[in-house]
């Protein structure tokens, strides 16, 4: 493995380079936030981050792929891998499953090739080495140059449509498109026809992570084809048009004077929308006027937060962060407003622009409260889309790609999102309606909820991970409870209350840890709260030490399960600075150690932010900082576990400014010690601005010793929702000491609402 030094060495090598060919190559993007996002962080290690081209929440992500080759290709791309195979366009970002790749597209020259090949045999397919050197990559344009045909290859896009520029060596060429190829996905219908001289379009149906993926699509050539042949696997069809698993098709050129472009439009719905995606959204063949039209697109979002820091570096990972925390969700209609439904029915525009690709285990701690600061414009059109998937699944969105519900990970999280948005006062969708979403899904048999119904909690010895699921349901629970208060719901409060509060009943007072139960009441033996067994213990993807504080709901009621404030703060303690040794068979996913605090998975995403429940504000401060410096990294392996969506990139933006919500419906944001200088949130559609302002912060000045907020003394370590929409200044005074009494008082603690 490549260590830190020579990793740091080989980024600082790479950044000259590109910035050198950029200056060269790229096209001129107009100046702004874009300037400090590097796309390839994330790329390497085990971030699974996309690379390509794309607009925020596009729908379309034209980008390399590499042959598959497990776990850190789930995004289609690894840094590490020396070879693409071609530039599809659809893409994961940052996941810990795969899927996707669809539409691949592969220029090459000499003889034709429709099989892929191989990494020990490359010369027998389409496939290529490419430089490292030569590959540039900035939001919405990526170029790269193919080692072994000398071609330059270049991406753009817009919403629905990616612009892809060929520059070849010679006069002779050709363009393969391959359906039967994906991203570890298996295709099981595709169809290519000629519509003209210029123009194919088919589909790709596919099953995979999703069971029944549709993709549509049109691609059009600036410069008629010479020739086009149609292939099934590697058998040549006489016809213009062909049906089957494997379908294929080859654009040749025979007498090239300058680049191939090509457009490819997308649509879940049809080809004829595919192609009406093209005509709305690229009617033109300028690559560049199309990069500089999505960068300015980028410029706009990120735009809505103005970061300063003295560290470049700082600097450069919070905008890459703010970057991928706009990959995903994305755009799942057409130009018309048409989607396919997770039943797969087309439905016409519904007034709202349908989203999916919901990640929620992950998304529901981070991400969608940011979005709720930053895109409110999108929040509603989110839950809107979440409340239809609802009516057609007959449950909310678990996990949902692409019009298919994979049913990923535990827990019901599209609640929280749901309830955070309306206790925040969003009104763009029926509040009856989604009240009556969250209580279908929270009212369901799946996954262990029978037993929370019945007798209160979820027996180990009938449902693997029993731990983990009854205290995520808790907390989905917990937002149902407060969506039903604000309601008028007393009944449906009190139930979903007690529900909330079954987290109390896996407190072993005698281990002080959240422990399996069996169905006679006994815990589960045998018991080590190192262990950690993928899928067949108690907890999901870590161990007992990680989920012991999984009551972002209830810090205070997880507090007076301990003996007093003191053991509470000693076990959270030891948890940082204990030995990181999982044992044998522990899950990949665990990564990101501090102590056996976890980073890399998002259920440890709160818990140095609970030590300010606690009076010790100064502790979350500490942790919060060290997280942030020793665990992301402006270099290609610069996180330090899988991406998930934008959670793991949404928790530096929110900590970096200075604050995190904990309780993910409750509005209440934790202060803890931000990496940047100054913040300042333009909140889309109002007037005002929000102002976070670190007064002689620093890499050691990384405690607060008072705050202004205002110009006025604030002596809480916690601000409000409703104090970033107002605006105003938060004025923070850094210390390289502590401050033990800042927040010390449970009046100035953060709390949960009830």
């Amino acid at each position: 493995m490549m260590t830190r030094k020579v990793r740091k060495v080989k980024k600082t090598f790479k950044m000259k380079v590109l910035l050198s060919l950029a200056c060269l190559s790229a096209p001129l993007y107009s100046s702004g936030p874009i300037d400090s996002v590097d796309p390839l962080i994330g790329t390497g290690g085990h971030g699974h981050t996309f690379i390509g081209a794309s607009v925020p929440f596009g729908a379309i992500q034209p980008g390399p792929n590499n042959i598959y080759k497990g776990w850190d290709w789930s995004s289609g791309y690894h840094y590490s891998d020396p070879i693409i195979k071609g530039f599809s366009h659809l893409h994961l970002s940052g996941t810990g499953c795969t899927d996707l790749g669809d539409i691949l597209v592969m220029p090459n020259t000499g003889e034709i090739k429709t099989m892929q090949g191989s990494d020990n045999n490359p010369a027998q397919g389409y496939i290529s080495l490419y430089d490292r050197r030569t590959q540039i990559a900035r939001p919405n344009y990526y170029a790269v140059t193919l080692s072994d045909y000398n071609i330059k290859a270049e991406l753009s896009a817009s919403e629905r449509v990616a612009i892809h520029r060929y520059t070849f060596p010679q006069k002779k060429g050709h363009i393969i498109i391959d359906l039967e190829n994906g991203n570890s996905d298996r295709a099981t219908d595709t169809y290519i026809t000629q519509i003209d001289n210029n123009t194919i379009g088919g589909y790709r149906h596919s099953s995979g992570w999703a069971n029944d993926q549709r993709v549509f699509f049109v691609l059009t050539a600036e410069q008629s084809f010479d020739n086009l042949t149609l292939y099934h696997r590697d058998d040549k069809l006489a016809e213009s048009k062909g049906k089957g698993p494997s379908m294929k098709a080859v654009i040749s050129y025979d007498n090239l004077t300058k680049p191939v472009i090509i457009k490819v439009g997308i649509s879940p719905v049809s080809m004829e929308n595919a192609k009406k995606n093209i005509s709305d959204e690229m009617p033109g063949w300028n690559l560049e006027s199309i990069a500089e039209q999505g960068a300015a697109k980028w410029n706009k979002e990120l735009g809505t937060i103005v970061a300063e820091s003295k560290s470049p570096e700082v600097k450069r990972i919070f905008y890459t962060a703010l970057y991928h925390t706009m990959i995903a969700p994305v755009l799942f209609n057409d130009s018309n407003g048409q989607y396919r439904g997770t039943d797969k029915t087309v439905y016409d525009n519904p007034g709202f622009d349908n989203y999916s690709i919901f990640s929620l285990w992950d998304t529901y701690r981070a991400e969608h409260p940011l979005l709720t600061i930053i895109q409110p414009h999108r929040v509603n059109n989110m839950v809107q889309s979440m409340l239809k998937i609802y009516k057609q699944q007959g449950y909310l969105p678990v996990w949902h790609l692409l019009g298919n519900e994979t049913w990923t990970m535990v827990g019901y999280h599209a609640v929280p999102v749901i309830a955070d948005a309306y206790l925040k006062g969003y009104n763009g969708f029926d509040p009856e309606e989604a009240f009556e979403a969250v209580k279908t899904t929270a009212m369901n048999d799946r996954a262990g909820v029978k037993y929370i119904k019945e007798i209160g909690y979820i027996p180990a010895e009938k449902e693997g991970e029993s731990v983990a699921k009854a205290m995520e349901y808790a907390i989905d629970d917990a937002c149902i409870a407060l969506m039903a208060k604000k309601m008028g719901k007393q009944t449906d409060y009190e139930y979903f209350t007690q529900r909330a509060n079954a987290y109390t009943k896996y407190f072993d007072k005698e281990t002080t840890f959240m422990r399996g139960i069996t169905s006679d009441g006994k815990w589960r033996e045998p018991f080590d709260p190192i262990a950690s067994k993928h899928r067949s213990d108690d907890y999901c993807e870590g161990n007992a030490w990680q989920y012991n504080w999984l009551v972002p709901q209830d810090p205070e009621g997880l507090i007076s399960l301990f003996d007093s404030e003191e053991a509470f703060v000693n076990k959270l303690d030891k948890l940082f600075t204990m030995s990181s040794s999982l044992g044998q068979g522990a899950s990949s996913d665990i990564s990101g150690l501090i102590g056996q605090y976890a980073h890399g998975n998002e259920p440890s995403h709160h818990i140095a932010y609970l030590y300010a429940y606690a009076g010790q504000q100064w502790k979350t401060a500490q942790y919060v900082r060290r997280i942030m410096k020793e665990l992301y990294k402006d270099t290609e392996d610069g996180l330090c576990g899988n991406e998930d969506c934008g959670q793991m990139s949404a928790w530096y933006v929110l900590s970096a400014m200075g604050f995190y919500q904990v309780h993910p419906a409750s509005g209440i944001y934790v202060i803890g010690s931000p990496a940047l200088d100054r913040a300042e949130i333009r909140i889309p559609g109002k007037p005002n601005t929000f102002t976070i302002i670190a007064n002689n912060n620093s890499d050691s000045n990384i405690y607060i010793n008072s705050i202004k907020y205002n110009g006025k003394p604030y002596g809480k370590s916690f601000i409000t929702h409703d104090m970033i929409l107002s605006g105003g200044i938060l004025e923070l005074e850094m210390s390289s000491t502590p401050n033990k009494a800042f927040a010390e008082k449970a009046v100035d603690r953060p709390y949960s609402p009830k």
